[in-house]
């Protein structure tokens, strides 16, 4: 959630919350962006009877305030997710890019993770994650770099504009995240996968 840089603002967006009868279970500051405005992130638990669409909704009636991503998330998997990832790449090293690519969804509400090897050979896939080919490849580059982009419409047949995010590992290799309809990555997620794909 975006929201202004300045006092009151996280009192004011937990105030909207608490009318909609959401529980704010974790917060965290995420990005501070040129401009005054921050970016944070929270982990919210609803009554059963609430849409998510309310929050928006209590949200946008706040001046500056804008929810950019919402997503479910498993129980007991919150802003510890970062930790709980490289706990399991630790210990497993022989397959820790594997593991980082399964855990990866959920540690950054991305709808899929594909690690490739030299020349782009598949290494690791979630279910969703699409088989790229030599024209795909050429449009997510460069691989020795971490980086977020936007692919428009049809980057892939019958796909809709994604967002992806690529950070390379060790030995070669590289681990790509998929947003089908956005948000664009931030940085600071950008960030946090190279971290994570460099202990891989």
């Amino acid at each position: 959630m975006s929201l202004p840089d300045r006092p009151g603002s996280l009192g004011a967006v937990a105030t909207a919350l608490g009318r909609v009868g959401a529980d704010i279970a974790a917060v965290e500051i995420i990005e501070k962006v040129e401009g005054g405005s921050v970016i944070n992130d929270f982990v919210l638990e609803l009554p059963a009877d609430v849409m998510p669409d309310s929050v928006i909704t209590e949200c946008a009636e706040l001046e500056g305030v804008r929810v950019m991503w919402m997503s479910r998330v498993p129980a007991n998997w919150g802003l510890e997710s970062d930790l709980m990832a490289l706990e399991r790449m630790l210990a497993e090293p022989s397959v820790a890019l594997q593991r980082l690519t399964e855990d990866a969804p959920r540690v950054f509400n991305a709808q899929w993770a594909l690690a490739l090897g030299e020349q782009g050979t598949p290494l690791a896939a979630t279910a969703l994650a699409p088989e790229l080919g030599p024209e795909q490849l050429s449009l997510l580059g460069p691989f020795d770099q971490p980086h977020a982009s936007e692919l428009a419409s049809g980057w892939m047949p019958s796909w809709a504009d994604t967002a992806v995010a690529v950070a390379p590992a060790s030995q070669q290799r590289v681990i790509i995240l998929g947003r089908p309809g956005g948000p664009v990555f931030l940085e600071s997620e950008v960030r946090r996968l190279h971290h994570l794909a460099s202990m891989a």
